[in-house]
């Protein structure tokens, strides 16, 4: 087994660079001209009292069923017929996507890349559920060699194919790339692929963020 410092970091897009739409209810709703505490749905942030959400934890549906059913709810609520995901994402953050960066990740990133540490984006839907768009303005994806997005690749987490295409595009060993992701199977499909990992915890991403720079000696504040 190599003894070798980690290269790279490889990151999940929503919920782990972006903050989730659990946690902007109050922006969609006013955004959306919905009354405050329309949306009620809290996933990780209260599992139980979101049934769907459950289900998504036990595999019952994936985590695109969980969403396609939550944008045609929300669509229905404005009298609309919503199908893509990035119809909600667009029409729920308004004109500027860099207001739901998550400030943890905006800092660890330039960290991270001021540090010489390689960066790139391994997501199962970015383009799906953001859009191209959403996605080109975001300097902050400027920093990011490359981007392994299943919307194109049709190879989703945790199939061990997502995490040796990301490992590949950046001319690394799996062992030499740290992944994190908010969604556990994703967290543990990238281990057994030999990468270093960190389970994403939404309610705490500065400790997150932190856990994953303590991997290549980096001590944030």
């Amino acid at each position: 087994m190599s003894d070798q410092k980690p290269k790279a970091l490889v990151l999940d897009f929503g919920g782990v660079v972006t903050r989730t739409l659990f946690e902007t209810h109050a922006l969609t709703e006013h955004a959306l001209g919905l009354a405050p505490g329309t949306l009620d749905w809290r996933g990780p942030f209260e599992p139980s009292s979101d049934p769907l959400w459950l289900k998504m934890q036990a595999d019952e549906i994936s985590e695109r069923d969980y969403w396609r059913t939550r944008t045609r709810e929300v669509g229905r609520l404005v009298g609309e017929d919503w199908n893509d995901m990035s119809t909600f994402v667009q029409r729920a953050r308004g004109a500027d996507p860099r207001a739901v960066v998550r400030p943890e990740a905006d800092r660890a990133i330039r960290a991270a890349h001021a540090a010489g540490i390689r960066l790139a984006i391994l997501s199962n839907e970015l383009d799906l559920f953001y859009g191209k768009a959403f996605r080109e303005s975001l300097p902050l994806l400027s920093l990011f060699e490359t981007i392994i997005d299943a919307t194109y690749t049709k190879i989703l987490k945790p199939d061990s194919r997502a995490y040796a295409m990301a490992s590949e595009a950046l001319g690394l060993p799996a062992g030499a790339c740290v992944f994190v992701d908010d969604q556990k199977r994703n967290a543990d499909g990238a281990l057994a692929a030999g990468m270093l990992t960190v389970h994403f915890d939404v309610a705490r991403p500065a400790r997150s963020y932190a856990e994953a720079l303590a991997h290549f000696g980096l001590i944030t504040a």
